[in-house]
C-alpha cells in the first residue's frame, strides 16, 4: 500500500477584506507519496505560498482537510502541531528566518536542540551539512556577516541536518546564483533518493521545475495540472 507524507481533501482557503471574501485555494486534492520531489508552480496569486503555508500548519484551512504522515493537521492541538513541526517537517522560506545572535553552524543545531539530541552529535552534523551546502569555513559566522546566498544555504542546512519526512521550501534557489543553485538542487535530490525524504517546492525557477519528479501548476487557488516529469 502506497504511503503518502501528505494528502489533501477539498481543501479550501479564504481570506475576508472587509466585506469582501477572497478565495486563494479552492478545493484542492491532492496526495504526496512518500519520496516525492514535488514542485509547486504558478504566476503570483495562483496559491502556491498560501498551500505551503496550510501544510506545515503555519495558517488554518478554511475547510477540507489535511493530513501529514497519516494525522489529521487541522484536529490537532497547537502543541501537537508544534511537536509535528519540530519532529517531521523542515522549512526553508525566502525570509531565511535565522536567528540573528547565533553563528551558522548554531542555527543549523538549533533545531536538533530543540528535539534533545547530544550535543556533540549535533555540532557534527552540523559541521557535515554546512560542508555539503558550501560553507565550510563559515561555520562561526552570523548572519549579518553573511551574503544572501550564503544565508539561504544556512537556512537549507537546518531545514535538512535533522532528516526530516518533508520539507517545504518557499522559492529556495530565489537569491542564489545559477551555479550554486543547481548544486543546491543536486545535493537535495541526493537527498530525496537516499533517504526518502519527501520534497514540496514553490517556485518560479525552471532549474528547480526541472530536477522536480513532478509538476503541479497551480492558477487562481486550482490545481491546472499535475504531471510526472
Amino acid at each position: 500500500m502506497e504511503q503518502n507524507t501528505v494528502t489533501c481533501r477539498h481543501l479550501k482557503k479564504s481570506y475576508q477584506q472587509g466585506s469582501v471574501t477572497i478565495p486563494a485555494l479552492i478545493d484542492i486534492n491532492l496526495k504526496i507519496p512518500k519520496g516525492d520531489f514535488v514542485c509547486l508552480s504558478g504566476p503570483s496569486g495562483s496559491g502556491k505560498t498560501t498551500l505551503l503555508n496550510l501544510l506545515s500548519g503555519l495558517d488554518i484551512p478554511t475547510s477540507g482537510e489535511i493530513s501529514i504522515d497519516g494525522e489529521s493537521v487541522e484536529k490537532m492541538s497547537k502543541s501537537t502541531l508544534a511537536e509535528l513541526r519540530l519532529h517531521k517537517m523542515g522549512f526553508v522560506f525566502q525570509a531565511y528566518n535565522l536567528i540573528p545572535v547565533l553563528s551558522a553552524q548554531e542555527n543549523v543545531e538549533f533545531v536538533m536542540q530543540l528535539q534533545g539530541i547530544n550535543s556533540e552529535v549535533c555540532a557534527r552534523r552540523a559541521r557535515v551539512v554546512l560542508k555539503e551546502v558550501g560553507l565550510e569555513g563559515f561555520e562561526n559566522r552570523r548572519p549579518g556577516d553573511l551574503s544572501g546566498g550564503q544565508q539561504q544555504r544556512v537556512a537549507v542546512a537546518r531545514a535538512i541536518v535533522s532528516e526530516p519526512s518533508l520539507i517545504l521550501a518557499d522559492e529556495p534557489t530565489a537569491n542564489l546564483d545559477s551555479h550554486t543553485a543547481d548544486a543546491l538542487m543536486q545535493l537535495l535530490r541526493t537527498m530525496n533518493e537516499e533517504h526518502s525524504v519527501t520534497f514540496l517546492f514553490s517556485t518560479h525557477d525552471k532549474l528547480v521545475m526541472d530536477y522536480s519528479k513532478r509538476l503541479i501548476k497551480l492558477r487562481d487557488g486550482h490545481i491546472e495540472n499535475d504531471e510526472i516529469i
